[in-house]
């Protein structure tokens, strides 16, 4: 595809270098030369300086034969206005990324009245994210398919959990539940394991199941689970906003800390039924009055890594349930994983992911369509869903006699409703959600996982 970049902030700078290795023909647009020329040099694309809100300029990117069209700046205003423009003069996609809380209640009515193809905010996707997380937190990341009725969940594996020593072949029978073990990591080595291998402490394992199911079999597997009651969050910014009000309508009860007095006095009158505390979270002496150790989930979500880095591994030691650590940096995702974090949310990796699913799905053929997509262990593995169509060439051809590429796992199939665990006598049929695991980057097709 021909796809225009306006931004080259770091979210535009994450896409350009996904994309660009997935073999687009990428032109991006910043107002900021210097910019312009290390994106354009480190990615090789083509870069042009401008403002993107100017017709001139899009024309010098070629809009005319432009597929799709991505505003990532700043302002949510340039993103809109970018995309109204493209749209007028071409017959193309429009994504923005749009941040105001205002525009965001407002957002299906943008999409419709501005022919916008999609708008994404990342304070809001970082916030849906953690109070996902939150309802199962024994999960250090949580991943839906098929509208939330499949899970693909990485847990850790404690010292005591009963799954140590089984072969996973063993495992649903052992444990009875419709579920499998699909990928496997152990210190730096990440695999996708086949029936032999054998859980061990420490590992951190992802398990596809159905949600109903995730907290039952982590009791009986050992692993503590149970839903939060509560949630301290230290910072009050936008993503706060957005998590006290989904968690607040869960029924879960919310302090936020925030020394800012001026936005206490806000936060008061949004949510006069949560506890707002005018105090700097960062304050060891401020976090030890809090009571941590009767709080059952504690997101550490000011404006710098380091102290959200710091603050979280304070937490882990306290609190009972769940620690979250919102973290901005794209970069040094080694390190961050060197911590040993909880659980970690980056609103612009979560933005990129839904704009690359989105550039995958729009350059789908018809035999399927992806309908999600995640990057996972920082970007050396994708799991992604398919719906397939009533005239794919792969539907009715039993698993066992395709000859599928290596390291690629069919991890489930969601069948009117239900997950059935494939083996090798079953087949796709047109409408299944199929959800497939790989090492490898760029499938947008049901069809890219056959062997050529």
């Amino acid at each position: 595809m021909q796809i225009i970049v306006v931004g080259c902030g770091k979210v535009g700078r994450t896409l350009v270098s996904q994309l660009s290795k997935e073999r687009h023909n990428i032109t991006v647009i910043d107002t900021n030369a210097q910019v312009v020329r290390d994106v354009s040099t480190i990615y090789d694309v083509m870069g042009i300086t401008g403002n993107g809100t100017s017709y001139n300029v899009l024309c010098e990117a070629d809009l005319e034969h432009t597929d799709m069209v991505i505003a990532v700046t700043e302002s949510d205003e340039v993103n809109l206005l970018v995309c109204v423009i493209a749209k007028q003069k071409a017959d193309c996609y429009t994504i923005a990324r749009v941040r105001n809380p205002v525009y965001s209640e407002e957002s299906s009515f943008l999409r419709s009245e501005l022919h916008l193809s999609m708008t994404i905010n990342p304070e809001l996707e970082a916030a849906r994210e953690m109070a996902h997380l939150m309802q199962y937190p024994s999960a250090i990341e949580i991943d839906s398919f098929a509208g939330d009725r499949i899970s693909l969940m990485r847990f850790k594996v404690p010292a005591d959990c009963s799954i140590i020593g089984i072969p996973l072949k063993e495992m649903s029978a052992r444990f009875h539940y419709n579920l499998l073990i699909c990928i496997a990591q152990r210190g730096n080595d990440i695999v996708i394991p086949n029936g032999d291998f054998v859980p061990a402490a420490g590992d951190v394992l992802t398990v596809i199941l159905e949600p109903l199911d995730a907290n039952s079999f982590f009791r009986k597997i050992c692993v503590p689970t149970n839903r939060v009651k509560n949630c301290t969050i230290i910072g009050g910014g936008e993503i706060s906003y957005y998590l006290t009000k989904i968690l607040l309508k869960n029924g879960i009860d919310v302090k936020i800390i925030e020394k800012n007095p001026k936005r206490c006095s806000e936060l008061n009158d949004m949510f006069p039924q949560a506890t707002i505390d005018c105090a700097d979270g960062s304050d060891q002496e401020i976090l030890m009055e809090e009571n941590l150790e009767n709080t059952d989930a504690f997101v550490a979500c000011t404006g710098i890594d380091e102290v959200n880095a710091i603050l979280s591994l304070f937490a882990q030691e306290k609190v009972r349930k769940k620690v979250i650590a919102k973290v901005n940096h794209v970069d040094f995702n080694e390190v961050i994983d060197s911590l040993q974090l909880d659980s970690v949310v980056n609103p612009k990796l979560l933005t990129t992911q839904r704009i690359i699913q989105y550039v995958r799905a729009a350059n789908n053929s018809l035999e399927s369509n992806m309908e999600t997509l995640y990057r996972l262990m920082n970007g050396r593995v994708e799991a992604m869903g398919f719906r397939i169509q009533p005239n794919s060439k792969l539907n009715g051809i039993p698993l066992s006699s395709m000859p599928m590429k290596s390291n690629v796992l069919i991890a489930g199939i969601l069948r009117k409703g239900k997950l059935i665990i494939p083996g090798g006598q079953d087949a796709f049929e047109a409408d299944d959600h199929v959800i497939i695991v790989t090492t490898y980057s760029g499938f947008d097709d049901i069809a890219d996982i056959i062997a050529k």
